[in-house]
């Protein structure tokens, strides 16, 4: 089981800028027809020469109570990245969105809550504060929450740990379909970071974990990294006593996967850790989940909707979003299972995982999380997985279609790209071939007043 990222060591967010992507590339296709041309100029990274931590959600939030993906929108926190998965501004204390998440809509939430709803379940979230003031979190908070930086762990400037809260346990509310994966669950806010004057590094992550073993959390969700992927000893020995004292640690994988080079990220790469990569619609990794042997699992990462401070709910991509719905799945597990180790509901959470494969993979480790399913099952898990058995050659057997959420963002952008680069080039034979229509009846026309012209008289 492997995590985010964090200094000694600032910590940043992974969160993805999306919504103009495809409006980009469809007028980069355009200009290299030469029906239009734009320039699109690139959201420079924030640098923090002291390798700070970061959290796993990408594009850049402002602590001025409002979002825009590619910019900030206020003061930004030194070597803090924040922002959200589409171009539109998120308001603090704005609305709810009304429709379930696809995130959601992949569970069979009435079964899955038959099983178990995460009552009497705490999990700690080590982030930025949660704000209990969002009528989704306020009954959600558990007593004991503290912070490691400057100001109240029932606080969030940044929103950063309030969306990592709702997907964990948000409470049901009237007028959105937006609700945690474990609403009956309890949450921790350790602020570890994020605070007005002084943010958090590899050491306050290391008290946070400390603490939250002696408050005797179970679940610990840390959607955050060391910056630059760097190991850090005092973080280390925390997570080795927190995994020695039986608690699990859900902690994300981070986002610079881009690349598609395999890579460690800390502290989801330690051992005992169970490392959360972002997953799409499809159930395929998204294209910023980082990618190693450390991963265990995947989780939907893209256009989360989750609450935000003062009220209300905003969507964002990253790896910190995909981790708290394990983690969500995990306190489920320990509500229904309470006699079960840490190791033995990772091993469920792995096992009845949906993988293209018997086994794991360094995309997606042993597949995307099915909470139905690992609640379903009623076996009881060993403390590491084992690969699915071989099919015997042979066999046969009817194997079902795959069934896809629809499109993902990056399929979206395409086929949008398709659909103006088809109507400009259209637009473009219709207009040179009714140039060379009219430039022919012309010159029939033309040619026959020539003739009428010449003809003898008779």
């Amino acid at each position: 089981m492997g995590g985010l990222s964090v200094k000694g060591r600032t910590a940043r967010s992974r969160s993805r800028n999306s919504g103009t992507r495809a409006l980009q590339r469809v007028f980069g296709v355009l200009a290299v027809t030469g029906i239009c041309c734009t320039s699109v100029s690139a959201t420079p990274a924030f640098a923090d020469p002291s390798v700070p931590t970061r959290h796993t959600a990408a594009g850049t939030l402002g602590s001025s109570g409002t979002v825009q993906a590619g910019g900030s929108s206020g003061t930004v926190s030194a070597g803090t990245e924040f922002g959200l998965a589409d171009s539109t501004e998120c308001v603090f204390g704005g609305k709810v969105i009304k429709s379930t998440p696809w995130s959601l809509q992949r569970v069979l939430l009435d079964q899955l809550w038959g099983q178990a709803t995460g009552k009497g379940v705490t999990v700690a979230v080590i982030d930025t504060g949660v704000d209990a003031s969002n009528r989704q979190l306020t009954n959600a908070m558990a007593s004991g929450s503290k912070t490691f930086v400057d100001g109240a762990a029932t606080k969030d400037i940044e929103g950063h740990g309030t969306r990592v809260a709702g997907i964990i346990a948000a409470r049901p509310l009237k007028g959105t379909g937006f609700v945690g994966i474990a609403p009956a669950a309890k949450i921790l806010s350790l602020r570890y970071t994020g605070g007005q004057e002084k943010q958090g590094d590899a050491g306050t992550m290391a008290d946070a974990i400390r603490y939250a073993v002696a408050q005797d959390a179970k679940i610990i969700n840390i959607s955050s990294d060391t910056q630059n992927k760097k190991d850090d000893p005092t973080l280390a020995a925390a997570v080795a006593d927190a995994v020695k004292a039986g608690a699990l640690i859900v902690a994300a994988a981070g986002n610079d996967g881009a690349d598609g080079k395999f890579a460690k990220t800390y502290p989801a790469a330690y051992d005992g850790v169970l490392a959360v990569a972002a997953s799409d619609r499809n159930d395929e990794r998204a294209p910023f989940s980082q990618s190693g042997t450390f991963v265990d699992v995947a989780a939907p990462g893209v256009s989360m909707v989750s609450t935000v401070p003062l009220g209300g709910q905003c969507t964002a991509d990253g790896t910190s979003f995909a981790a708290p719905y394990v983690a969500g799945v995990a306190a489920l597990l320990k509500q229904k299972y309470p006699e079960w180790d840490a190791a033995q509901i990772a091993t469920r959470i792995e096992e009845t995982a949906q993988r293209p494969g018997r086994e794991s993979n360094p995309y997606i480790g042993w597949g995307v999380v099915d909470p139905v399913a690992a609640l379903q099952e009623e076996s009881t898990p060993g403390e590491s997985p084992e690969p699915d058995p071989p099919v015997a050659a042979g066999a046969g057997g009817v194997v079902p279609m795959a069934v896809t959420m629809g499109e993902s963002e990056a399929e979206r952008e395409r086929r949008v790209a398709i659909y103006v680069l088809g109507t400009g080039l259209a637009l473009a034979l219709v207009v040179a071939g009714s140039g060379v229509a009219v430039r022919d009846w012309r010159s029939r026309r033309d040619g026959r007043v020539g003739r009428s012209g010449s003809r003898p008289v008779r």
